[in-house]
């Protein structure tokens, strides 16, 4: 989750949202941010973005005994894709009260989907709640935040 943390920090750095996300999967570690702004692509969110790497690197649309770490809980559109990659493992730091999907959709909701992932809540949730918070109290002001 350090990592993932990293990649939020770098995504707060060049104006994106900082959201970071790591993908370990046997000898194979990902990691990754928000890329929206930069790609000019709205589905290049953290969790997407290494989903897409991983399954390059492996030759596999799917990612099976893998593991994701992602600083915030993921929106319906990463839900829907770690689903589809059969992403086993998904560890996540603080909700997303907003656009999170994780806590309302894979468990509190009866889905009907071949594959659902262990989850993990609440890993470093202050400092990943504690990224968001500065960011957009940054942005707000017209600034943007710096980490060392």
């Amino acid at each position: 989750m350090k990592l993932a943390l990293e990649e939020a920090r770098k995504a707060a750095g060049v104006g994106e949202v900082p959201v970071g996300a790591v993908l370990v999967m046997e000898d194979l570690l990902v990691s990754g941010h928000n890329r929206v702004i930069m790609d000019a692509d709205p589905t290049a969110h953290a969790e997407v973005v290494v989903i897409r790497e991983a399954a390059r690197l492996t030759g596999n649309y799917r990612l099976p005994r893998s593991r994701m770490y992602v600083t915030i809980e993921p929106c319906i559109m990463c839900v829907g894709a770690i689903i589809q990659a059969r992403v086993e493992t998904l560890i996540y730091g603080a909700r997303d009260l907003r656009y999170g999907a994780v806590e309302s959709m894979l468990e509190g909701f009866s889905l009907d989907v071949n594959h659902k992932p262990e989850i993990r809540a609440g890993v470093m949730e202050d400092e990943a709640r504690s990224l968001m918070k500065v960011f957009f109290q940054a942005r707000r002001n017209g600034e943007v935040p710096k980490w060392s």
